[in-house]
């Protein structure tokens, strides 16, 4: 088996790519090591030291690192742990996934919400899920797209440039109805 690694846009995050599917569908976001209880694959890798947190996409594992921590000494044991949850034919994650993605929005902006959603789906997920991370839609209030930012996205340095001039630009754009789009936490 060979992993294959990428720089993100945020330097405390890397991109493992293991040649083969991680998730089916969705994503998985584990922000701590105790939200990896359903995880084997997770698990392993915060038991390697230094991890904050890792991110599931459909072909690819980001971790983030502690600061401090240094890629040269935390990156071949990732890879190893890795390497030892395929050979070992676990699941990446047991039982039911839950179903990572958009929050549920009911009240009189329906239509609004599901522009939003189709335009998140179609021009943004899919540019930074190559940079190792997801934008989901958290809510909408009088005008403000509240996003959720995961995976390379979470604490990433270029993450307001790509909130204000990307993706505010994009919503505003094509629904008039979005003045401001802001990140929530977790």
């Amino acid at each position: 088996m060979f992993i294959q690694t990428e720089s993100t846009p945020n330097p405390a995050t890397l991109k493992f790519l293991p040649g083969q599917t991680v998730l089916d569908m969705g994503t998985a976001d584990f922000p701590s090591a105790t939200a990896a209880d359903k995880s084997p694959l997770a698990k392993r890798i915060f038991a390697v030291g230094d991890v904050a947190g890792v991110f599931f996409g459909n072909d690819f594992v980001t971790v983030t690192k502690v600061e401090g921590a240094e890629w040269d000494h935390i990156k071949p044991a990732i890879l190893g742990a890795i390497m030892e949850h395929y050979q070992s034919g676990a699941a990446v994650i047991e039982g039911e996934q839950a179903a990572s993605g958009h929050a549920e929005h009911t009240g009189e902006d329906g239509d609004i919400v599901a522009q939003i959603k189709e335009l998140l789906d179609t021009r943004v997920r899919p540019a930074v899920a190559q940079d190792g991370g997801d934008i989901t839609f958290h809510g909408f209030d009088r005008g403000i797209v509240y996003l959720h930012m995961q995976g390379a996205c979470a604490g990433c340095p270029s993450s307001t440039l790509t909130l204000k001039m990307g993706i505010e630009n994009l919503l505003r754009h094509y629904i008039p109805e979005v003045l401001e789009v802001r990140p929530v936490a977790a």
